[in-house]
């Protein structure tokens, strides 16, 4: 029998992030009650969940698409992506584009690799993505020695690192964000792609009796997964102005934590993106708590994992009380 009382993942993540926010300002060292320091922090919780979101996209597929899908490489590519950017652009606006093609083209070549692994050689995701990042993140190392010489394009900086204006204080990054949301809502929720995403991600022994490609299909998925985080490479690397051998790992955990903690399943054949983003919100929320309690690293991780465990047991708590 149906609960009227249920809440959906995704508005359950956004209720947690807001009671999250308001904690935030009743700490000692946090933001107080003045709205416009807290308008200000709740902009820059945002824009900072903005590169975890986008990178959660590519997560967001490969684990609606069911059999143990996951995408390890996913903070390799990050960093291989910045790193193209940093030295294609150089410095020049009129090679932002180039650089944007070039890092989503390497981002699916990598994935599309995983796909083919885990199609044809039948690897289990985990390992070969796993394996994957490995040889991403040697071949970074053999090919720049630890040395990456270039400049970020002023245009870049302008375009995802600044506000929409000195009078409007909405960072780009985040209408860029919203924009990349609401085409990610219309490829999962409004598209053939999406439809059999799902297909596959719940049953695809019933999908392929159905027509759905599944071979094609986990293919495509995964290498959409590995373009989108390329694309979340390129933004970073336009945020920070900078890169570093690991720039990608931080976002490694949190980009799969964010897809649980939004209420997608990660048996796969059910989920959103607008979970994810809600996710993604929520995970940047707790990060900027305890970074204002001064709390370690080591005590960081336990709570995000404890978050995700209990976000996790309460969604499965919601679907017995549907039942």
């Amino acid at each position: 029998m149906k609960n009227r009382f249920a809440i959906s993942p995704p508005l359950a993540a956004l209720i947690l992030a807001v009671v999250l926010f308001l904690l935030s300002g009743l700490l000692p060292n946090g933001y107080g009650s003045d709205m416009e320091v807290a308008r200000a922090q709740a902009i820059n919780i945002l824009r900072l969940s903005v590169f975890l979101g986008i990178i959660a996209a590519g997560q967001t597929l490969v684990i609606i698409s069911g059999s143990e899908g996951i995408d390890l490489s996913s903070g390799s590519v990050v960093t291989l992506t910045a790193i193209l950017t940093y030295v294609t652009v150089n410095g020049e606006d009129e090679k932002v584009l180039l650089a944007l093609f070039i890092s989503l083209g390497v981002g699916a070549l990598v994935g599309l690799l995983n796909g083919a692994g885990i199609t044809f050689l039948k690897i289990s995701p985990f390992v070969m993505t796993l394996g994957m990042s490995g040889v991403v993140t040697g071949a970074i190392i053999i090919a720049n020695h630890g040395n990456v010489s270039g400049k970020i394009a002023p245009i870049m900086t302008r375009l995802i690192a600044r506000p929409l204006s000195p009078s409007i204080p909405i960072p780009n990054a985040l209408i860029i964000w919203l924009i990349f949301g609401f085409l990610m809502w219309l490829l999962l929720e409004r598209t053939a792609f999406g439809k059999n995403l799902f297909a596959i991600g719940v049953n695809r022994v019933t999908a392929k009796l159905s027509g759905v490609n599944v071979t094609g299909m986990n293919l495509a998925a995964y290498s959409l997964a590995g373009a989108l985080a390329g694309f979340g490479g390129f933004l970073v690397v336009g945020n920070t102005g900078v890169v570093m051998i690991q720039l990608g790992q931080p976002f490694l955990f949190p980009s799969i934590a964010a897809v649980a903690v939004g209420g997608t399943l990660l048996s796969g054949g059910k989920g959103s993106y607008w979970g994810s983003m809600a996710g993604a919100i929520v995970l940047t929320l707790i990060t900027s708590l305890l970074t204002t309690m001064q709390m370690p690293e080591s005590v960081r991780r336990m709570v995000l994992g404890d978050t995700l465990l209990l976000m996790i047991s309460f969604y499965g708590r919601q679907k017995a009380l549907r039942q």
